[in-house]
Order: C-alpha cells, then sequence, then structure tokens
C-alpha cells in the first residue's frame, strides 16, 4: 500500500511539473520567450537575408518584433510557414503571435483578437512599362497573378475576375517579367520592392477600386496579457516615430537594391 501511494505522489508531482512547463494556466506565452509565426515571402515587412534583426529574419515587422521583445524582457523566436497555416498554428497553440504584415479583417477578428494597427497600406498593380492597364476596371480581360492568402486575392474575388494565385510574392512576379501575366496585385510597400528588382515594371495605383487596410498582430482569442503588452510597445513606437522610421528605412533599402 506505502508504494502505491508513493507511486501516485510522484506521478501527481511529475503531472504538475508537467503542466507548468507547458503553460497549462494559459499564459501569455511560454515563459520568458515570445513565439511569433510569420511568412518571410512578403517584403519590406518580412524577408530571409545572411544578417537579419533576428537571426535570419528582416524587415519591417521583423524589427517591431525585436523591439517588442526589448520592452517586455522577453526573447523573441521566429517561426516560418505558409501564410494560410499562420492563423491556424495560433488557434492550436504552436506559436503565440503572428506578425505577417496581416490585415485585420472583420473574418480573422472572428477567430483571433488584433492589436492596435501598426501600418496602414493599399493595394496596387504591378503591371509591365509598356502595359495599358490604367485602372482596375482594366484587369477585367488580362490575366491576373496574386499571393494566394494575401488582400489582393480577395480584392481581385470581390471585382469577379478570374486570376492564378501563388504562394509566393516571387513567383507572381516572375510570372509577369516572363509575360505569362499582364498583371501582379499586392501590397504597395512590397510592390515597390518587386518593381525595384526588375527592370521594365511599373506600379499603377488605383484609390478608387482598393480601399487602404490597416496590418496589425494577430494573437489568439482572450489572450488579453500578451495583447497588452504588444499594445503597449506599438502604441510607444507610434508615439516616437519607431514604425515610421522603419517603413521609410527598410521601403528606401528595398528599392535602393
Amino acid at each position: 500500500m506505502k508504494k502505491t501511494t508513493k507511486f501516485l505522489t510522484m506521478a501527481l508531482t511529475a503531472v504538475l511539473a508537467v503542466c507548468t512547463l507547458t503553460a497549462c494556466g494559459g499564459d501569455s506565452a511560454k515563459g520568458n520567450v515570445i513565439t511569433f509565426g510569420t511568412n518571410p515571402e512578403f517584403p519590406p515587412f518580412e524577408y530571409v537575408t545572411s544578417n537579419g534583426v533576428l537571426g535570419e529574419f528582416d524587415g519591417i515587422d521583423m524589427a517591431i518584433a525585436q523591439r517588442i521583445g526589448a520592452d517586455n524582457g522577453m526573447e523573441v523566436k521566429m517561426e516560418s510557414m505558409e501564410f494560410d497555416s499562420l492563423l491556424v498554428a495560433l488557434q492550436n497553440g504552436q506559436i503565440d503571435a503572428v506578425i505577417a504584415g496581416m490585415t485585420a479583417t472583420d473574418e480573422r477578428k472572428e477567430t483571433v483578437d488584433f492589436s492596435t494597427p501598426y501600418y496602414t497600406a493599399t493595394q496596387v498593380m504591378i503591371v509591365k512599362e509598356d502595359s495599358d492597364i490604367a485602372t482596375a476596371a482594366d484587369m477585367a480581360d488580362k490575366k491576373i497573378c496574386v499571393i494566394q492568402g494575401y488582400t489582393g486575392e480577395v480584392c481581385v474575388q470581390d471585382m469577379g475576375y478570374t486570376y492564378e494565385a501563388f504562394k509566393k510574392g516571387t513567383e507572381a512576379v516572375m510570372e509577369l517579367v516572363n509575360g505569362k501575366c499582364d498583371v501582379v496585385v499586392l501590397d504597395s510597400a512590397t510592390a515597390q520592392k518587386y518593381v525595384g528588382d526588375n527592370e521594365g515594371l511599373k506600379i499603377v495605383e488605383d484609390a478608387s477600386a482598393f480601399e487602404s487596410e490597416e496590418y496589425a498582430i494577430a494573437v489568439q482569442k482572450g489572450n488579453t496579457e500578451l495583447l497588452d503588452k504588444i499594445n503597449a510597445s506599438i502604441e510607444k513606437m507610434l508615439a516616437d516615430g519607431t514604425i515610421n522610421d522603419l517603413a521609410v528605412k527598410y521601403t528606401e533599402e528595398a528599392t535602393a537594391e
């Protein structure tokens, strides 16, 4: 009987220890580490480089994530995954937050909570310099490329146009460069990067067709502890001009390359 009691006591202790290590109480992040999920295919917000601010990851969002960690005395880890998998990974607890140039849409707000918006963007069209596309309406009979899961895809869907979706922006832009499509729809800052990298391309804007959108960081529903920490850091960076400086820095670097 004593052996049985001792065994049960040891087992209970082990369970409690595991529970503590795995944050059974629903902590805002794992210990002193915050793990972000991102899709590093969206320059200048997130991309892979030889010497990034967070290991191999660099960009506006990566610098923001680094600052959030520093402000809260937390180590920042970054997980790379497909854009469409980010919110699923967040809901499953694989990551603590998502920072990926993600638009805080009403549909997404049904499943996750978003931080204070930190960047306002709009969608544009990348075309060849001799293209006759001047407005979104001109895409009606053209071959359109978008990036899967991005706002550009939603916009083209809403317009009722047929399109081809790619998982990477570089793949979509190369379709345009190689003459296999007529236009690529995506975020303005990222469009500047791709136009700067590829000769013979230009950006076409149509404010009447593309509304502005706000990027924010996503956390699990009800994780107010982590959300409050993230918001405090974002609001501080907005107030002191840090985010604006980062946007200028990375956009200028992208277009200068």
